[in-house]
């Protein structure tokens, strides 16, 4: 790296919070530095100090925290700094973008007010000034009509609209360093390239330094030259990001590459990291990952030392006892998955036959009826016996709704649905409750899913309860069966939803789910919110149950390596419709539609070297406002493929001949033609 004077300097911080007792570390003597013009990634579960870091470094850290070390921005020490100089530190070299954009913006405060607001407060900026300067921040992040968009409010702003706000916030003053707290968790695969796209260039532009915390290594494979692995507090590995890509010598970096769903082992077990990360109060003695160390769990030394981070390379840092040990590579795996995807699929299970779910939307006094919001908008699809599904796009585009709507949780309007070839439609409520019993809904938020006043064996016996099955399907001895079943143990009765970890409560969530032994689980975005090594555990989960109890998924997710791993068939959905729909091979291998080639082309892979030579198409502009779609093809607006014929005429639904794709385009690439050299006749202007 340059041997210019960095931009960041940590040296030995350590954060710890006191409580009733004695003060628990939280970050333990960590060192870093970043340099202008350089992206800086810190990785790692969740409680592993990663965000800690930042605060830190940012001066917001609360009184309460007790920070001790050395943190210099410039030629300024943070530490001990007085409320002034932390001030004058954010205003002029530090800008944060934070993770949830919906709780940085001030919901009562027009959007180009908060933009400037900093540089108003602070002089470099006079009022008559500030409504052009908004304006020409919010061009600069490629918001469409900023004039009008600077004074609108946050909720009037889409999730990746109010990201790309927030990063011409924390870019007005042109500061030297950028802080962002996963900036891009929340959002779609395509917003997602959007921001990365932005942040990439506008750091190019300013020469700043950028520290970017996630948990998503894919991104981290894109954008980062040098990466920090945290675990337990610690830095336990430092390297560029091609040395921690290709080479990892801490095995927790190891196994953190490993629990990646990759497209080259398609249904194979993940090697999931098993156990849980340790909390600060209670870290183990020696090297706080031997318990769940593949090297360590069985050597003394890692027992009882704790390793320091020592050089390995000219450029990388570990801290092991063992790291020059060889094991096996990032990418092997151990074993393959042998269920329900590598099986003959059976009958049709659920049938799906153009459903419609419009909502009307209503003005005026009288609140009479002026439109319609066509969130599903003649969606068919089916699940068959034993396999998996999959429904993907981006938010907004009817994904949730449809499958709500096949559990009866929101009316239709239109169409069938269909399970076990009986309609669910017209059924009164008390057949409905019993339809249900053969499917079950997996939420996306455990959290929120899961009542928090019961303990957790009353939440997962409540199904039962409800069907008056609690007695003779076996009562308690039943609930600590399904414990077992999703890898829990029945010492856990009694605790309640808030005293486990978000992993655990979702393994709750699927307990309860198979409490009254369903054929189908609609599984919305069951992963999203999980650290990828937790993730890991609970797809393999998902893949064990399916095997043992030949259920049925429909599979919800923005994750595309997620879905290639699960899947069997994809069904890719665009505002309210589906646009393909075929074997998952044949999706990932030779996408037809554009929409579906934007999507693919658009998912990071924890690859550094194939992310920096691999063509992309971005997609511009946001999704178009379902109550009054775009007419001809709806995707024609943001489509590289699109003509005055696309404008006109919807496209309707076509099969291939000898392929089992079906899709809705003018234009459709020939799925005979390998993906690799339609990307080629793309970028030569087709």
């Amino acid at each position: 790296m340059p041997l210019a004077k960095p931009v960041l300097s940590v040296r030995d911080l350590t954060v710890a919070f006191g409580g009733t007792g004695k003060p628990v570390p939280v970050v333990r003597g960590i060192s870093f530095d970043v340099f202008a013009n350089e992206v800086f990634c810190i990785v790692g579960e969740s409680g592993s100090g990663k965000s800690v870091t930042s605060l830190a470094v940012s001066g917001l850290l609360p009184e309460t925290a007790d920070v001790s070390g050395s943190i210099v921005i410039g030629d300024t020490e943070i530490v001990g700094a007085s409320a002034a100089v932390l001030r004058h530190v954010r205003s002029q070299d530090l800008g944060f973008i934070f993770q949830d954009p919906a709780t940085t913006l001030n919901p009562v405060l027009r959007v180009g007010r908060q933009i400037v607001e900093g540089e108003v407060t602070h002089g470099r900026l006079r009022p008559s000034e500030a409504q052009v300067r908004a304006a020409e921040l919010l061009r600069e992040v490629d918001i469409a009509d900023p004039v009008s968009r600077a004074q609108q409010y946050p909720h009037q702003f889409s999730g990746g609209m109010r990201q790309r706000a927030v990063i011409a916030m924390a870019m007005a003053g042109k500061p030297r360093l950028i802080i962002a707290d996963e900036p891009t968790t929340a959002l779609d695969v395509t917003v997602q390239a959007q921001v990365l796209s932005l942040l990439q260039r506008r750091q190019a532009e300013t020469a700043a330094a950028v520290i970017l915390i996630t948990h998503d290594l894919g991104v981290v494979a894109e954008i980062a030259h040098r990466v920090a692995v945290m675990y337990a507090g610690r830095i336990v590995e430092t390297g560029t990001v091609d040395e921690i890509f290709s080479s990892p010598r801490h095995p927790y970096t190891r196994a953190l590459l490993r629990s990646i769903p990759r497209g080259d082992a398609v249904h194979a077990r993940l090697d999931a990291i098993p156990g849980q990360p340790p909390t600060p109060e209670t870290l183990p003695a020696g090297c706080p990952f031997h318990p769940r160390c593949v090297i360590g769990k069985e050597r003394g030394e890692c027992r009882t030392t704790e390793p320091l981070l020592r050089p390995i390379g000219a450029d990388q840092q570990a801290a092991c006892h063992f790291a020059e040990e060889k094991l096996l590579p990032a990418e092997a795996r151990r074993t393959d998955f042998s269920g329900p995807a590598g099986e003959k699929a059976g009958d049709s299970l659920l049938e799906v036959d153009a459903l419609k779910v419009h909502f009307p939307v209503r003005a005026g006094i009288l609140k009479r009826v002026v439109g319609w919001v066509r969130a599903v908008d003649g969606v068919s699809l089916t699940v068959r016996v034993g396999e998996t599904v999959s429904l993907v796009g981006e938010s907004g585009c009817g994904k949730t709704t449809t499958a709500r709507t096949i559990m009866g949780l929101v009316p239709a309007t239109g169409g069938d649905v269909r399970f076990e070839g009986r309609s669910l439609l017209k059924l009164s409520s008390s057949r409905m409750r019993e339809a249900r019993r053969q499917m079950q809904y997996v939420f996306q938020d455990p959290y929120a899913a899961l009542n928090p006043v019961l303990p957790v064996e009353e939440v997962v016996a409540e199904p039962l309860r409800l069907h008056g099955l609690y007695e003779t399907a076996g009562g308690a001895a039943r609930i600590a069966e399904l414990f077992e079943m999703v890898g829990l143990s029945r010492r856990m009765f009694g605790r309640y939803p808030s005293e486990f970890s978000g992993g655990q409560r979702q393994r709750i969530g699927i307990a309860r789910a198979l409490a009254l032994n369903p054929r189908l689980l609609i599984l919305d975005e069951p992963v999203s919110a999980l650290d990828v090594s937790i993730q890991a555990q609970v797809l393999n989960l998902l893949q064990d149950l399916q095997k043992e109890l030949k259920l049925a998924y429909l599979f919800i997710s923005h994750n595309l390596s997620v879905v290639q791993h699960m899947s069997d068939r994809v069904a890719v959905m665009y505002l309210g419709r589906i646009v393909e729909q075929a074997a998952r091979d044949e999706i990932y291998r030779t996408p037809t539609h554009p929409y579906t080639q934007s999507l693919l082309s658009a998912a990071p892979v924890p690859d550094p070297t194939l992310g920096r030579t691999r063509r992309r198409i971005i997609l511009e502009g946001e999704i178009p406002n379902p109550a009054a779609p775009p007419a001809g093809c709806t995707f024609h607006p943001r489509c590289f493929r699109s003509d005055e014929h696309c404008r006109r005429v919807a496209p309707s639904v076509v099969s291939y001949p000898g392929a089992s794709i079906y899709v809705a385009c003018h234009h459709p690439s020939d799925p005979m033609i390998p993906s690799i050299v339609r990307e080629q006749s793309m970028e030569a202007g087709e």
